[in-house]
């Protein structure tokens, strides 16, 4: 269904989706865990009256920078909320320095209305996130590949992603990560953008994740852009890890970067791989 923009429509929006975020963490049950997709790689969690935001891009700085060139960026959905309507957020991620991953027009106004707000980025980043937010050098929170943070009750580890390789600073740190967050009985992973690489199954294995965001846009030279799983891998990553459930994310942003999830629908369903596809701005619900 498309609305009459001609964007795909959210399942909830704006000041509403506001409203239902703030009434979830006012009457969740104990340990109940509740997602957001807020479009691309961006998740709201909430756990405990906690907030995670995972790699939001909530703007269309990329379509107005790509405009009239030879790599447009045309959104094909719509905006699922303003930044400054997420008012709750107490921890938010960058997994990498790309701008639907690290987006000063989201992040600026979040950064404003969530003054007590903790920000967690791969180290190697520091520098160059500190300039993109005009934020203190000091402010974000640096995770290293292997490393881990205790940070409002959750658990962060830090694992490479390979875009389109796990590229190192001259301290043979990670530019880009994902996520492995422990709290309380959950377990939840946030690929960042990642193709598969070698030791990847052995690494994340062990964490028993529930959860883990996935990408499915695959890995197209012609784009011209750095690539990431495809929805078959995707699928097939989830199945090998063990996760107890995958959620695609990473399409239905823009045109020439897109996936169907139906593809990944079928692939998980054919390795008997439990998943849920989220609508934009849908509430999903774990127990």
């Amino acid at each position: 269904m498309m609305a009459t923009s001609g964007l795909i429509p959210a399942y909830c929006k704006g000041p509403a989706l506001q409203k239902e975020i703030h009434s979830v963490m006012k009457n969740a049950g104990t340990d109940q865990l509740d997602i957001w997709w807020m479009g691309q790689s961006g998740f709201l969690v909430h756990w405990n009256g906690r907030c995670i935001l995972f790699d939001p891009y909530l703007s269309d700085s990329l379509t107005k920078k790509y405009a009239d060139t030879p790599k447009p960026h045309v959104r094909m959905s719509e905006l699922v909320i303003a930044p400054e309507l997420l008012d709750m957020v107490d921890i938010i991620t960058s997994s990498h320095n790309h701008t639907d991953h690290l987006d000063a027009e989201t992040l600026m106004p979040l950064l404003r209305v969530n003054p007590e707000i903790a920000f967690i980025i791969p180290e190697a980043n520091r520098s160059f996130i500190s300039d993109r937010i005009k934020c203190n050098q000091d402010f974000p929170i640096g995770l290293t590949d292997g490393g881990k943070i205790e940070l409002k009750g959750f658990t962060f580890h830090g694992v490479p992603a390979a875009h389109n390789t796990i590229e190192r600073d001259a301290e043979g740190q990670c530019k880009f990560m994902g996520f492995v967050v422990q709290f309380g009985k959950w377990t939840i992973y946030h690929s960042g953008d990642t193709l598969w690489y070698n030791g990847m199954v052995d690494m994340l294995k062990p964490f028993h994740i529930d959860i883990a965001f996935l990408p499915i846009n695959g890995n197209d030279p012609a784009r011209r852009v750095a690539g990431n799983l495809n929805a078959q891998e995707a699928a097939q990553l989830g199945h090998q890890i063990g996760a107890k459930v995958v959620i695609p994310h990473h399409y239905h942003m823009f045109a020439f970067n897109t996936a169907d999830p139906n593809d990944f629908a079928a692939a998980a369903a054919s390795l008997q791989q439990p998943f849920r596809v989220l609508q934009l701005g849908e509430h999903s619900i774990f127990t």
